[in-house]
């Protein structure tokens, strides 16, 4: 009888660590189609290889991996979006979502899915300034800063380089207004004229008329708050066939290799933009992980996901628990300081302090520290295109 009642407890102890080592699902919800669609696979790749590195430790709740499910935001579809969403919590039982990507969608899967539903986002790169005010109950978080800041960025830049006019136009839906509100408060607040600020839509092959009633307001520079891979990127062809502006100046959804791919040489020499970014010990150890996983290290919001990545797995060691509203409440804990600083490539030495009971203070890829509603503070890089490639001027 002894003998039995042992064997039925061994059975049920390795039955019980069976079950504690299921893998725990997260969902990744970025615009794998879409005007984002050629920066996606290096965000998306960015937030596994933290998901990896931290699952690789054995140091997660029960010594559990995560395992990462793809959902498609589009960027733009909203209902589509919270389709993905839905389906990710309902069905794939996810205990946490990084993303989503663009501030649209990002804000319909939050309001709409993942706050009814008690499930945490993190946000790589969703930066509308409406965002910081959402009823989120805690649950939405994002290691982009807001555009409030990119505004006031975007603001000094054209300062020191003299320029006191400029036309703006900016992709019709949340993200270019936000962006666009920002930049005219800031820039008109310091004696800047906006001469012309329209809206255009995405998705048209011909961007001429849009160009030319912006060319008419006699600017001789123009602000393009836009997508890389749509109405953003159709404007400036636009713009350059015709001669109608001296140069162009770039919120951050502009920044992405297809840019130069799709324009060529014809940037050269025109083009300044803004992008989040630091440069530090955090952002070099992020170039030579993600460089050794394949991964481009300038990629746009690349760093911004890995850091999302990275913050869901520590908070849920923190937490000691897989259950969504204990890994929200820990992820301000390990953020911020106090605590021991973790650096990309060193999450087993986080998640084993952690493990002990001690502190930490993840910095990341890019410098992390969550201000305010759960967002980041935000240091920019400030870029030129020249001779066919990127090329980085300063920081912000």
């Amino acid at each position: 009888m002894k003998r039995f009642l042992l064997a039925s407890t061994a059975s049920a102890l390795m039955a019980f660590a069976a079950a504690a080592q299921e893998p725990v699902n997260v969902g990744i919800i970025l615009g794998f189609t879409g005007p984002l669609e050629s920066i996606t696979p290096g965000m998306a790749a960015g937030a596994e290889l933290a998901f990896t590195e931290a699952s690789a430790t054995g140091l997660l709740p029960g010594g559990a991996t995560i395992n990462p499910i793809r959902g498609d935001s589009t960027c733009i579809d909203a209902a589509a979006a919270a389709t993905v969403a839905e389906r990710q919590i309902t069905s794939d039982n996810v205990v946490a979502i990084m993303g989503a990507d663009c501030s649209g969608v990002t804000t319909a899967i939050a309001n709409n899915v993942a706050i009814p539903n008690g499930v945490v986002m993190i946000s790589p790169s969703a930066t509308s300034p409406a965002l910081s005010t959402i009823e989120d109950n805690d649950f939405f978080f994002r290691t982009a800063p807001s555009d409030a800041r990119q505004g006031e960025v975007m603001t000094e830049v054209l300062k020191d380089r003299g320029v006191t006019e400029v036309a703006i136009t900016y992709t019709n839906n949340d993200y270019g207004k936000g962006l666009s509100d920002a930049f005219v408060q800031n820039f008109t607040a310091g004696g800047g004229t906006v001469a012309i600020n329209e809206p255009h839509e995405d998705g048209k092959g011909d961007y001429s008329a849009e160009v030319a009633a912006l060319s008419a307001s006699g600017a001789e520079h123009l602000m393009v708050f836009g997508y890389v891979d749509q109405g953003g990127r159709g404007i400036i062809q636009a713009a350059l066939d015709t001669g109608a502006f001296e140069s162009f100046f770039l919120g951050d959804g502009m920044h992405g290799q297809s840019l130069i791919d799709a324009i060529g040489s014809e940037l050269d020499g025109k083009i300044v933009g803004t992008l989040p970014a630091v440069d530090n010990d955090g952002s070099r150890k992020w170039t030579e992980i993600a460089t050794a996983a394949g991964i481009d290290p300038t990629g746009a919001f690349a760093p911004q996901s890995y850091d999302a990545g990275a913050l869901i797995a520590m908070a849920m060691t923190a937490a000691d628990s897989t259950d969504s509203t204990a890994i929200r409440d820990e992820i301000l804990n390990v953020a911020n300081a106090p605590g021991e600083i973790i650096l990309p490539g060193e999450l087993a030495k986080g998640l084993q302090i952690l493990k002990d009971g001690g502190d930490v203070d993840y910095m990341g890829a890019t410098a992390v520290e969550l201000i305010g509603p759960g967002e980041s503070a935000g240091s920019y890089m400030e870029y030129e295109i020249q001779d066919g490639a990127y090329v980085t001027i300063g920081y912000r």
